[in-house]
């Protein structure tokens, strides 16, 4: 049994009203975590108490239906929520991307009792992880794919097997996971914490991200209760918006990236960096090709986060819709890719440009300004860019529309 984590106080955690509220919690929060963010990294300072804050600030239910008790906000204001933690601190703001994600599939697959219940647990502030893609095998080729099984047994339903990529299960009182039943179907499985035979490695060594936590999660014969299982071999055929839903988030992980490595180039400029002898200038922010440099990062930013925020709208205006389509939820996820696109292009661009603008004192280990740029390139790996032009382009050229799983 993984060891236990205290669940929250429910008379402490904040119930947010609205998208208002969320973003002011929001930009509350990323004051809070942003002055320790590159200590946190550069010594791997795993973030409990600030995850704690995150639980009592009432953030993680903001997605809840209001017919549970939720303040329901937009996607828009859920990309805008991730960016500014994100550009605080992109470790810790990564961590509760699964808990809004298996939100999306609660929303879609549960029943009445099941988002009852998984609802009522959000908004007491109790944590939710996921337990990631197996890494590669003979049985694991894709990252659909995996020899995790939930097999029926004389004593019940039994989960078994070894996921990793597993953000934020470390920090979580309920970690799903993906898994085969029986009959060869695609399930999630919520498993709590404590469940006899689940067990935390927190074995992740990536040099980018590093306190994600994104490391092993393992299931040896865990017991199962029928109702903390969802059967998401269904959604293949259920167009909807877990899919486009899931990867706004990783769209605004990027931009928060990006936000904060042009903000740290700037001050660096502003405040140490020396003018090139030849400029005959007495400040190096006056150098004007630096100033034009600059002008040019804010330029693929500021259009970045526009088409991440008109992406986000696009979700919402699809929500709002009586019934989904299948064209109707293709034109979410070609709006989410072409957010993608150009979060995960500034995102890089901004994070090693920063060195280039700032000069050789800005490598210094003392500055930790690398963690962006590490930071941008481990998370932007989640899910290759090039599907996401060829994604856009097919659809476009061909009418083809785009698969619909978490990735898309």
């Amino acid at each position: 049994m993984s060891a236990p984590i205290p669940f929250p106080d429910p008379s402490e955690v904040r119930r947010i009203r609205d998208d208002a509220e969320a973003l002011t919690v929001a930009h509350e929060l990323a004051a809070e975590f942003a002055p320790l963010a590159a200590r946190r990294d550069r010594e791997r300072i795993l973030p409990w108490e600030e995850l704690n804050r995150f639980s009592a600030s009432g953030l993680g239910g903001i997605t809840v239906p209001r017919e549970f008790g939720g303040a329901e906000v937009s996607y828009a204001t859920l990309a805008q929520v991730f960016v500014i933690l994100c550009e605080a601190d992109a470790s810790l703001g990564q961590i509760p991307q699964n808990q809004y994600g298996v939100l999306g599939v609660l929303r879609e697959l549960g029943d009445p009792a099941q988002k009852a219940r998984f609802y009522g647990e959000v908004l007491a502030g109790r944590r939710f992880g996921n337990a990631g893609p197996e890494r590669k095998s003979a049985e694991a080729r894709t990252i659909f794919q995996g020899a995790t099984r939930l097999s029926s047994t004389s004593g019940g339903l039994r989960l078994n097997g070894r996921r990793f990529y597993s953000t934020g299960a470390l920090f979580a009182h309920r970690i799903p996971t993906r898994a085969t039943d029986d009959e060869g179907r695609a399930v999630q499985v919520w498993v709590p914490r404590d469940a006899p035979g689940l067990s935390i490695v927190d074995d992740w060594d990536s040099f980018g991200q590093r306190t994600t936590a994104s490391g092993q999660v393992r299931f040896d014969d865990v017991p199962v209760s029928p109702q903390d299982v969802l059967p998401v071999w269904q959604l293949a055929d259920r167009p909807g918006l877990y899919g486009p839903g899931s990867q706004i988030i990783q769209a605004s992980i990027d931009q928060g990236i990006a936000q904060a490595a042009l903000a740290d180039a700037q001050r660096f400029v502003r405040e140490r960096t020396r003018p090139w002898p030849d400029s005959g200038l007495q400040h190096a922010h006056d150098d004007p090709y630096l100033i034009a440099d600059v002008g040019r990062l804010q330029v693929d930013l500021h259009a970045a986060h526009e088409v991440l925020l008109e992406a986000g709208r696009v979700l919402d205006e699809v929500a709002a819709l009586p019934r989904i389509s299948a064209e109707d939820s293709a034109r979410a996820s070609i709006a989410v890719a072409e957010a993608k696109v150009l979060t995960t292009r500034i995102a890089l661009e901004a994070s090693e440009k920063l060195f280039e603008l700032a000069g050789s004192s800005a490598t210094r280990a003392t500055h930790n300004l690398d963690r962006h740029w590490r930071n941008a390139r481990v998370h932007t790996l989640h899910d290759p860019v090039r599907w996401k032009a060829h994604l856009i382009g097919n659809y476009l050229l061909n009418g083809t529309l785009p698969t619909r799983h978490s990735w898309n």
